[in-house]
């Protein structure tokens, strides 16, 4: 990854705030150059920086999460709780379903095998 790069994939998460135009103009790339010019040598570099970016932001969703529990008649908290559940979600941090199973206590005995399968019984002897 050039130098250049790194200054746009920074922008890119900080001051541009997502705009691809603006990080490019940050990181002094040429108003002729595309962005997916930009883009071919740092895809990795760009995912990756999102997960840290959400993994940065995973405290501020979880706050809304319990933020509605104390105003839970506020305007957009359906929209907020959707969001807040997204960002934690897409970071590994999400609700748990547990199973219950239950099995009877217990020993289950079988009845004593007769024979072999080839359909000789093996306890007796014929002398």
């Amino acid at each position: 990854m050039t130098p250049k790069q790194t200054i746009f994939i920074k922008a890119l998460f900080g001051e541009a705030q997502g705009n691809y135009r603006t990080a490019m103009d940050m990181a002094e790339y040429s108003k002729n150059t595309s962005i997916s010019d930009v883009l071919k040598g740092c895809e990795d570099e760009i995912i990756s920086a999102s997960k840290n970016f959400l993994a940065a932001n995973a405290p501020k969703a979880a706050m809304a999460i319990v933020g509605v529990i104390d105003e839970p008649v506020e305007m957009g908290n359906r929209d907020k709780l959707a969001a807040a559940k997204d960002v934690l979600d897409r970071i590994g941090v999400s609700k748990t379903d547990k199973v219950e199973v239950k099995a009877p206590q217990g020993i289950f005995l079988l009845p004593r095998k007769n024979g072999d399968d080839d359909g000789t019984d093996e306890g007796t002897n014929d002398i």
